[in-house]
């Protein structure tokens, strides 16, 4: 392995250890023991539960290969995925607010376990199963467990700002920390053990029903809307009337699609786009210092979420800004550095340059996650949280759905300079969210003074 993937990796590892060894009292927020003890619970259980999504997913095509199944065939069961996220996922994923967030959240654990089992199965059909059920799961993954969490948080009486603190170490750990342990472990049970590509779908398994035991003797049940004269109909009009009438609302949906969408599509991108002459790069080791990247984000976003006069509205702008001139560099190198002809050898100069910048734009992924959860528990009423976070998944997997179809109908740099310009305009629409949030604020101030005019004479 070069010299040069060592370099990334302790230069991000030793930034990384930098922010957190230097943080000072004005980076952390004082809290109680309760708060502590509720944090560290939810922090270990949506750990083993990205662990168990984490061990799959370098995997999952390769199992695919294995089996005989060509490029074709395989593309079909990772849009079966994106399509049962969206279909099935949103209905199942918005029960959540009706039937409960803790039963939503022990559903995606047997949904998980059973797409896991499916595996075992070279047969197309149960393994096209498998990714509905996989579908299913990733919806209650990324509704449930925050919507349990925020609504248990309020109903605790813990103060709002502290969400901020559960949000970035959640997705330090579970997206940087156990995601690079995830593919380290998954690299010991295949490769160092000989056990199979089965081997990392079982661990997962085993993570998700650790994890579910947890859930099943610790948390709490909550619910968004629990009436009983609310049918599912009823509450997708509720959701869609919340969307359409409150433009913060929105706007945070668009926001988070243009996103997302953008960084599933480089999920696809990144291979190709630095082994464009069948290079060999180490696949592992990069996912590993991607993840690295990542934890940079999220210990700068517990930063900046710490301090209360910096708003998520304000310095997101720059964040999306940041991203999107990222992932402008393969555009830029294609013009500026002269293509290798050579095929294999290893990562060229263009490849290295283009590494950086992937890793700039991971880091940008890291302060995304905690800031739109943070920002999420702002503006989404809490009656109908989950089945409106599932809303917001329907733009997104209609989109990856439509590039993994036609992932080769276009060049490279078309696709890259598409996922820039999404993320130039989530930066616009995050302007325009910042002003109606001051405008709410400038015309709630005066109501607030009048109110405290009329109560002095009677205090008086």
């Amino acid at each position: 392995m070069e010299v040069f993937y060592y370099l990334v990796f302790g230069a991000l590892g030793a930034i990384v250890a930098a922010i957190e060894l230097s943080k000072n009292n004005r980076d952390r927020i004082n809290t109680t023991t309760a708060f502590n003890s509720f944090k560290n619970n939810y922090l270990l259980v949506y750990s083993l539960m990205m662990a168990g999504d984490w061990l799959q997913g370098p995997y999952v095509y390769y199992l695919y290969s294995q089996y005989g199944y060509g490029k074709g065939e395989i593309g079909q069961l990772f849009i079966a995925g994106f399509g049962s996220s969206m279909l099935f996922g949103t209905i199942v994923g918005s029960l959540a607010d009706k039937q409960g967030r803790k039963r939503a959240c022990v559903t995606y654990c047997i949904t998980y376990i059973l797409s896991c089992f499916t595996k075992h199965s070279p047969q197309y059909k149960v393994l096209m199963l498998g990714r509905i059920l996989g579908g299913i799961a990733t919806s209650l993954l990324f509704s449930a467990f925050e919507s349990w969490l925020v609504a248990e948080h309020n109903k605790r009486g813990f103060e709002q700002q502290w969400l901020s603190i559960t949000f970035s170490k959640a997705i330090f750990l579970g997206n940087g920390l156990i995601a690079i342990l995830s593919g380290l472990f998954g690299n010991v049970l295949v490769d160092s053990l000989a056990l199979g590509p089965v081997a990392p779908f079982d661990a997962a398994a085993c993570f998700l029903a650790l994890g579910m035991a947890i859930i099943l003797s610790s948390w709490i049940e909550n619910y968004g809307d629990p009436s009983e004269n609310k049918d599912l109909l009823t509450q997708f009009r509720g959701a869609a009337v919340a969307i359409a009438s409150d433009e913060k609302i929105a706007l945070l949906g668009a926001i988070q699609s243009l996103f997302e969408g953008s960084m599933y599509t480089f999920v696809f991108l990144w291979t190709p786009a630095l082994s464009p002459n069948n290079e060999e790069i180490p696949h592992g080791f990069i996912f590993a210092t991607f993840m690295l990247a990542s934890m940079l984000g999220s210990s700068l976003a517990s930063r900046l979420l710490a301090r209360a006069s910096l708003r998520v509205e304000n310095y997101m702008q720059i964040v999306f800004i940041v991203s999107a001139a990222s992932l402008v560099l393969p555009i830029v190198t294609s013009f500026l550095v002269a293509p290798s002809q050579v095929k294999g050898g290893s990562i060229s100069f263009s490849g290295c340059i283009q590494l950086i910048g992937f890793c700039v734009f991971e880091a940008c992924v890291g302060i995304f996650w905690p800031s739109i959860m943070k920002m999420r528990s702002q503006y989404i009423p809490e009656e109908a949280r989950s089945t409106i976070m599932n809303f917001f998944r329907i733009p997104l997997n209609i989109f990856v759905c439509v590039v993994l179809y036609n992932v080769d109908a276009f060049p490279i740099t078309v696709m890259f300079g598409m996922c820039s310009i999404f993320l130039f305009v989530a930066s616009i629409l995050q302007r325009r969210l910042m002003v109606i949030a001051d405008k709410l604020k400038t015309e709630i101030r005066p109501i607030f003074r009048e109110k405290d005019a009329e109560m002095e004479p009677l205090n008086a």
